[in-house]
């Protein structure tokens, strides 16, 4: 069994349900925590390894993480891996700034999880506000990386198919900051 042939038999086989409630807002959820240890009996049937990683980014004054989910195949160490951004709040009542910082990882770690087996949260409260701020994050950085390495915007716009950033897809966007972000600086 190949990596993506064992990656589909996780996304298949994944039951993540949503156990967790908010008496605040009313709705059901479900966390990383709980999409991880959905995964483990999964994976190590298959002989796969899941590991997640953060980096802290700072597009302009303010700071997101940007989560990576990584499926490792341990006869191969092949690996596909899916991301996710969220921005640190400056403050949260009741939170100190490496709660914020925690707090925002576990969010990130949650969605590029669900990227990465495929599970949908179309129906949580806050799937469309982060799906919002994933692309506004990822058009900051794009523009950025576009910027420092001086490469064309009008390679990335024909290459997408699309006349403005704003609509270009967020996995598009997201290989193409991967990619720029390996090239040097414009000039050297």
């Amino acid at each position: 069994m190949n990596v993506y042939e064992k990656l589909s038999k996780v996304q298949c086989g994944l039951k993540a349900p949503k156990s967790q409630y908010n008496s605040f807002g009313g709705y059901y959820y479900r966390n990383c925590e709980d999409i991880q240890e959905a995964a483990k009996q999964l994976l190590c049937e298959i002989g796969a390894l899941l590991v997640l990683t953060d980096d802290l980014i700072s597009i302009g004054d303010r700071y997101y993480i940007k989560a990576t989910a990584s499926f490792i195949d341990c006869e191969t160490g092949e690996k596909i891996e899916n991301t996710a951004y969220a921005r640190e709040e400056i403050s949260k009542k009741g939170m100190d700034s490496s709660q914020i910082t925690g707090a925002t990882s576990s969010y990130a770690r949650k969605y590029a999880l669900n990227g990465l087996f495929c599970i949908d949260d179309s129906k949580d409260s806050d799937s469309e506000e982060n799906n919002n701020l994933t692309k506004a994050a990822l058009i900051s950085e794009f523009k950025s990386e576009i910027k420092r390495t001086g490469k064309s915007l009008a390679y990335f716009l024909k290459n997408s198919g699309v006349e403005r950033i704003e609509d270009m897809g967020t996995d598009y966007l997201s290989s193409s900051v991967e990619a720029l972000s390996k090239l040097p600086n414009k000039g050297e």
